[in-house]
């Protein structure tokens, strides 16, 4: 099988028909495109997502951290606690779990978020350190938002700019190959993109904004991401590829490496669907609060498409994401 997330069909086939048991508290279980699991507890809901790194090494504590926290936002709720498992090959140094938790306690206090605990070991079962997180949320059981809430008509919009989570990978992993083939700017720029990978503050204000489902960019970049929406509800997507935000370094970065950077992993952004009549108001709250954010497509009742200029090419399920490829 292909390295990376498994492809949706799989996944149906493989995972999904396979959980049968239900419980009436389970107001939200697995499904694609759903970034979270949701439960009733009365009043309020819990709101739980697990995640693992595997495709990084550099600063694996901190987007530990950002990961799961980032799939509870994608519910517009703000994640309290988290519990983080870390598995370490035997030729781990104590200076690596000692970096790596110190890198996870800042992250935590910067999405203001408890690490309440989990499970630390030394195994042989992996080669290289694996973290896996889950965040927990708790809100109102009336302020609920979903990936599978989209309407046809719907304006797609997406925050900060494709590919970056991926870029800041690649700029800290592989920068002796990078440097002499692209620029050292573009490296010291995309290296600075590992801090623009929670999307907490943009979660919380679409949430109360009122937009009609969300979804938080991981691997198979923003165009897999846009599919897994649309496919959430479904529904498809129109994407207009010639408005997707891309950074300079990105496109510099991942021309050289011959990957495409909008099927490379995006943690830090988050796309969401949005009456057509609330557009302008969302990109002006997310703006007020410095977000960046764009109008880069619709959600509509056929195939899912991506149109550039006159150009017209069908936009299927994500495949294996671009990162690995490289690394």
């Amino acid at each position: 099988m292909k390295i990376g997330k498994i492809p949706a069909e799989l996944l149906q086939e493989l995972i999904f028909k396979n959980i049968k048991h239900k419980r009436k508290e389970v107001l939200m279980g697995s499904g694609v495109g759903e970034d979270c699991a949701v439960v009733d507890f009365g009043d309020y809901i819990g709101v739980l997502s697990t995640d693992p790194i595997t495709g990084a090494s550099s600063e694996i504590g901190s987007l530990a951290v950002h990961i799961s926290c980032n799939d509870v936002a994608s519910n517009g709720v703000e994640p309290v606690g988290l519990l983080l498992t870390i598995l370490a090959p035997p030729d781990a140094t104590e200076e690596e779990l000692k970096r790596i938790m110190e890198d996870a306690n800042r992250t935590a206090c910067e999405v203001d978020v408890e690490i309440m605990g989990g499970h630390t070991e030394i195994t042989d079962a992996v080669n290289k350190i694996v973290i896996s997180t889950t965040a927990i949320g708790r809100q109102p059981k009336n302020g609920m938002t979903f990936s599978k809430g989209a309407q046809p008509g719907d304006r797609l919009i997406m925050t900060k700019h494709g590919g970056l989570e991926g870029a800041a990978i690649i700029a800290h992993d592989l920068e002796e190959k990078l440097t002499g083939n692209v620029s050292k700017e573009a490296i010291l720029e995309a290296k600075t993109y590992s801090k623009e990978i929670s999307v907490v503050k943009e979660g919380k204000i679409a949430g109360a904004f009122g937009v009609n489902s969300m979804h938080d960019v991981t691997e198979g970049g923003i165009l897999g991401a846009l599919w897994e929406l649309g496919e959430a509800s479904s529904l498809g997507v129109k994407v207009y590829l010639e408005d997707i935000p891309l950074r300079r370094a990105t496109v510099e970065i991942t021309e050289y490496l011959g990957i495409d950077p909008l099927k490379l992993i995006s943690s830090g952004v988050m796309v969401m669907s949005v009456d057509p009549s609330k557009k302008e108001g969302l990109l002006r709250e997310f703006s007020k609060n410095g977000v960046e954010a764009a109008d880069v497509g619709e959600v509509i009742a056929g195939d899912s498409y991506l149109q550039k200029g006159d150009h017209r090419e069908p936009l299927g399920p994500p495949d294996t994401d671009e990162l690995y490829k490289v690394i």
